[in-house]
């Protein structure tokens, strides 16, 4: 394989051709379509590994692809905050209660791990969980609620309202000591005992000093107005996949609050779009995890229909080779992932990208080499298209050129934020390239 890295940068890179770019012909005509009519929302849903879970790759290429075929919403977003781990820039999530978490990467348990692979769940109410979205290009109309068997776990508010409750309270008599003034000369004055006046004062003794207020408990009662914020539910609809409401106006923070008649709350996933036509692209990442990993859990599949997805593309390989999954395992993996993907009636085109350069405890990593190669020779047959990050991004001889260009990290596996901008510049050229070609021949 021939390295694309030169001895000097790699900053001159350019983005290298999709291969088997021939299945993707569908994807591509709904995208010359839509540039005609521009009335429809496209979905492409990329699905990997720590690569995909920061978005930061992924954001780049939604950036890009969205500046071209128009800006139809963000799409699936996840509470990773909740969970403890990392997420991305574009929102942020805070709860005021502490949810339960599990991640699909360990041994198969049955949690309500599903579409984002985390599971997140709580088994009591009393939550408001808020979402802000920070940048203002994602405000959004549409919010659906991915959950379960798409059960009816979760109501929506955009605002709370004050509101007062009267209640009634023993009646407290201050008194200020006069100079000389025994503690039993005070009850007797107030009809009260010595032990409700030291009760009521935290009192260890008898002795008191002038200048303190003393509270004097009585058997008389007081109303007292307690202001209370209420969020107020919205009118949401249903489908066969999700909970969800839409606005007018553009929004750019929500709150979820518990169903009331709901006794349990598991969240798998939120689906934010705009009142606009164009491309909307989801990343779903989680740290760790490898074909199998997804493979296990059959709530992923079912859910993945609730995004529409219009293209798929994959980004796992990393994890099997720190395992030392060979690459005939790895293949059969891919395989099963796909299978189960179309057992859900989702027969969409796919693009492969092949694992990026990485160093195997402090080896050359040849198992993703492996990989890649695999990949590449088995692409036609099974009918996906291949874009070779692994070659592009210099492949064993290259490795050392993204250190001294500060693309990749300290551990010679994952890679700095210019690194992975740099990996969804290339595929994003790549793509757009592959579909000017596409227009080309028609």
């Amino acid at each position: 394989m021939v390295s694309k890295v030169d001895s000097t940068t790699v900053e001159s890179f350019n983005g290298n051709n999709i291969y088997n770019a021939k299945v993707l012909e569908s994807f591509f005509k709904k995208l010359k379509d839509n540039e005609s009519n521009n009335n429809q929302k496209i979905n492409i849903v990329h699905i990997g590994d720590s690569h995909i879970q920061g978005d930061l790759m992924t954001n780049e290429i939604r950036k890009n692809l969205q500046r071209k075929f128009g800006n139809a919403g963000r799409g699936l977003v996840f509470p990773y905050q909740l969970a403890k781990t990392n997420g991305s820039y574009n929102e942020r999530f805070r709860c005021n209660r502490v949810w339960e978490t599990y991640r699909n990467i360990y041994p198969i348990r049955n949690y309500p791990v599903g579409l984002s692979g985390i599971g997140l769940w709580r088994d009591s109410g009393g939550f408001v969980l808020e979402l802000n979205i920070k940048d203002p290009s994602y405000k959004f109309n549409s919010i659906k609620i991915i959950t379960p068997k798409n059960e009816d776990m979760f109501d929506l508010s955009t605002a709370s309202q004050t509101k007062f409750i009267e209640t009634a309270e023993p009646k407290i008599i201050k008194h200020k000591i006069k100079k000389g003034e025994a503690i039993s000369v005070i009850a007797d004055k107030y009809n009260v005992s010595i032990a409700e006046i030291k009760r009521a004062n935290s009192l260890k003794s008898n002795n008191i000093r002038a200048g303190r207020i003393l509270k004097i408990p009585t058997n008389e009662t007081q109303s007292r107005n307690i202001k209370t914020s209420e969020y107020v539910s919205l009118n949401m609809e249903s489908d066969s996949y999700s909970h969800y409401y839409n606005s007018e106006k553009a929004l750019d923070k929500i709150y979820l609050i518990p169903n009331k008649k709901a006794s349990k709350f598991e969240l798998n996933g939120i689906v934010l779009e705009k009142d606009s036509p164009g491309l909307i692209y989801s990343g779903i990442g989680v740290n760790g995890a490898k074909y199998s990993d997804y493979n296990k859990y059959p709530l992923f599949f079912e859910q993945l229909k609730a995004l529409h997805p219009d293209m798929l593309v994959f980004s796992l390989g990393t994890n099997e080779s720190y395992e030392k999954l060979e690459s005939g395992n790895y293949i059969k993996q891919l395989r099963e992932f796909i299978s189960n993907i179309k057992a859900q009636n989702i027969n969409v085109p796919i693009i492969v990208m092949t694992p990026p350069p990485s160093l195997l405890r402090k080896r050359p990593n040849t198992f993703i080499q492996n990989y890649t190669k695999q990949i590449i020779e088995i692409a036609q047959t099974d009918g996906f298209a291949v874009w070779d990050l692994y070659d592009e991004f210099g492949g064993m001889e290259g490795i050392r050129n993204l250190k001294s260009a500060k693309l990749i990290g300290p551990d010679w596996v994952h890679y700095s934020k210019k690194g992975y901008e740099k990996q969804g510049n290339l595929f994003s050229e790549a793509f757009l390239k592959a579909y000017d070609n596409f227009k080309l021949k028609k």
